[in-house]
């Protein structure tokens, strides 16, 4: 059963909202009150800290705390830095404080009605204890204990002790809430809060999903059309993010494919002109004897197969991947990009067939004579080999040619290289065993031999006469690999008798050699 995106996103947040409420939950009912009890500790042990500091420095001095505490309860508002530090204890953090001198007893509470503190220290001096008293801190001059007050039926942190100028007894009492109460309050509050962002995240993840389905939906429909050779439908959304870029890959594909399906339909108005141009004084020739109507009749069918067999093949491919596109095989945005690689690729191998196709019907029908000039061949040749280098190390290849002196014939140099070209083409791609080619110029005084040899399996004897052949191949699985035509060695040919050279192929051990001859006299 298909589930759709919409649906998936809805599900995700739904499962990432539980999954942080219980997150948040377990944080609260275990760690909540931990948390808040240190903060606390910390809070009382740094406030004395700071008194201590105060006493420590006024004891050095010589002079006594217990004098700059009087203005506690100054009626004009005079304070000193110690009384406006008590002060804003008290004010910041609910800790009561009371400083009492042991020498006479005198007493210093941060506000009038702590002075029952004072008579609690005492207790806690003598040792005295309520029946729910914990210490959580003992240090040499202090302890903070957290006890229960069952007059205010509430829980009080208390830091009780020496300052360090051994003469200040002092203890702190702060108010601690029910962690328990606030834990249970906090979990209710989330699990309706909760409730609220589920329910109003997925009405917004609807519409969000509703939102980024749609242009997919647009694509579905683009690549639908598409499959039917509808190229004039585009992607019309001006988002800038994958999906906008993907619609702008497909309109750029889209005009590809219309610009080359028109190249081939251009190209076959042109081949079926000149296939009935040359066809037409052939059946006029051979209308005396049945056999010759037979044999031309035999020839166009074979030429016409072979051209439809061809240009099927990758207009398959074309296709297969477009529905693939359109049924939404292609998901992810590599696997999209890779069918239109192949849908490119595959238009582009329909693209380079049919310009070898007029490039050969010209050259058969005289249409490219050849341009002579004087050019070194040994400089050719190092060009062509060092186009091809990357592709030869793709190949693992080794490439043997060692002339070093220049070679000068009389050819169309273009067209020669052309012939080179598809000669190592066509050795690299059925190289075997040790993988090596070897490039040899043969020269006497009128002509060169240029023979190519490429380690591999030979051909069977029955098949080398045809090699020359259009659209001929040995092995079809191994040509339709690398992506052949069967037209590269008749381009060869043509070439070469529009020269009025030979060239040839033969068997030789461990491999095949195949061989052209170019004048080389003035």
């Amino acid at each position: 059963m298909k589930r759709s995106v919409r649906t998936t996103f809805i599900g995700l947040f739904i499962g990432l909202m539980a999954i942080v409420l219980l997150a948040v939950w377990a944080m609260n009912s275990f760690f909540l009150e931990k948390y808040y009890l240190n903060d606390k500790l910390n809070i009382l042990q740094d406030t004395y800290t700071q008194i201590n500091a105060y006493a420590m420095e006024k004891a050095a001095a010589g002079e006594d705390i217990m004098d700059d505490l009087q203005s506690l309860y100054s009626k004009d508002g005079e304070q000193n830095e110690i009384t406006r530090l008590i002060r804003n204890i008290n004010e910041k953090y609910n800790i009561t404080i009371v400083v009492v001198d042991s020498t006479n007893g005198e007493t210093y509470p941060s506000f009038w009605d702590g002075r029952f503190l004072a008579d609690r220290v005492q207790q806690y001096i003598l040792g005295r204890r309520g029946p729910k008293t914990e210490t959580l801190v003992q240090e040499e001059n202090y302890t903070i204990e957290k006890s229960f007050d069952k007059h205010a039926k509430s829980f009080y942190l208390q830091n009780w002790g020496f300052f360090e100028d051994n003469k200040t007894i002092f203890i702190m009492s702060m108010p601690i809430a029910s962690i328990h109460e606030s834990v249970d309050l906090s979990n209710r509050f989330m699990v309706y809060i909760g409730l609220i962002a589920l329910a109003a995240g997925s009405v917004i993840m609807y519409f969000a999903g509703k939102k980024i389905t749609s242009p997919i939906l647009s694509l579905a429909a683009l690549s639908e059309r598409m499959s039917e050779l509808d190229f004039d439908a585009r992607y019309t959304g001006d988002s800038e993010d994958e999906i906008g870029v993907l619609g702008k890959s497909m309109n750029t594909l889209s005009e590809k494919l219309k610009e080359t399906i028109g190249e081939l339909k251009t190209a076959n108005n042109e081949l079926q002109k000149d296939i009935e141009e040359k066809m037409t004084p052939l059946l006029e020739a051979m209308d005396k004897q049945n056999k010759e109507k037979e044999a031309v009749a035999n020839m166009r069918k074979e030429f016409s197969a072979n051209v439809s067999h061809e240009l099927k093949t990758p207009i398959a491919l074309i296709q297969g991947y477009a529905e693939g596109l359109t049924e939404g095989m292609a998901e992810d945005p590599e696997s999209r990009d890779y069918y239109c690689e192949v849908i490119q690729d595959e238009a582009g191998k329909m693209n380079k067939m049919v310009k070898q196709l007029l490039t050969l019907t010209a050259l058969e029908f005289g249409n490219d004579k050849p341009v002579m000039e004087q050019f070194d061949l040994v400089t050719l040749i190092n060009g062509v080999l060092s186009s091809a280098k990357i592709l030869l190390q793709q190949k693992g290849a080794q490439v043997f040619f060692d002339a070093s002196e220049p070679v000068m014939v009389w050819a169309d140099e273009f067209k020669i290289e052309e012939v080179v070209t598809n000669y190592l083409n066509n050795a690299m791609n059925h190289l075997d065993g040790e993988k090596w080619i070897e490039i040899r110029l043969e020269k006497n005084d009128k002509e060169v031999k240029v023979t190519v040899f490429n380690t591999g399996q030979n051909i069977p004897e029955e098949d080398l006469g045809k090699l020359w052949t259009k659209f001929y191949k040995v092995d079809k699985a191994r040509t339709r690999a690398y992506g052949g035509s069967g037209i590269g060695l008749s381009i060869v040919k043509a070439i070469m008798d529009s020269h009025n050279k030979a060239c040839g192929v033969q068997n030789v051990k461990d491999g095949v050699e195949f061989w052209f001859t170019l004048d080389c006299s003035v």
